[in-house]
């Protein structure tokens, strides 16, 4: 499994996921660069994610809906606020409702995505920042460290495909 650690802290109002893959940094970047490899594992393997928009620029915006087993979809953004090809990107990662305006109800995070090159292969930091610990709480409780390792576990398979 490539996800390799997961760590929160209320009090820096952060969640820290970390994963290791046998590919280059390069090929790494080209899942988040490309809508189409996004889509297979932007969502949990029981909601996989349909990608509608796609400008990985700074001022981009990245919009997608994620399907559930009932057909249920929820939708959300990406406003992309830096991007240092391959490296890093970073961008605002919100809920939104069915025409991808955000839904002020749910918390916003803030998202820095950075490859490095790791014992041949890269390895993956992805940091949320909350605004507050209750935000932070609340995409706990909702599932968020499930939901995202088990759709960053999902890249290895779209690595040998």
């Amino acid at each position: 499994m490539p996800v390799t650690d997961v760590k929160h802290d209320l009090d820096t109002l952060t969640l820290t996921i970390t994963a290791e893959f046998a590919a280059p940094v390069t090929r790494i970047w080209q899942i988040y660069a490309d809508p189409r490899q996004l889509e297979k594992v932007w969502g949990p393997p029981s909601h996989p994610a349909t990608v509608v928009d796609h400008d990985l620029r700074p001022g981009g915006r990245v919009t997608y809906f994620m399907t559930g087993p009932d057909g249920e979809k929820y939708a959300g953004y990406w406003e992309i606020t830096a991007v240092d090809e391959p490296h890093s990107f970073s961008f605002l990662d919100g809920f939104a409702d069915e025409d991808f305006n955000p839904n002020t109800d749910l918390p916003v995070s803030t998202n820095v995505y950075t490859f490095t090159e790791h014992d041949g292969g890269t390895r993956a930091t992805y940091v949320g920042t909350y605004a507050s610990a209750e935000a932070l709480q609340q995409v706990l409780d909702m599932g968020v460290i499930e939901g995202a390792s088990s759709a960053i576990n999902q890249i290895d398979a779209l690595l040998t495909a």
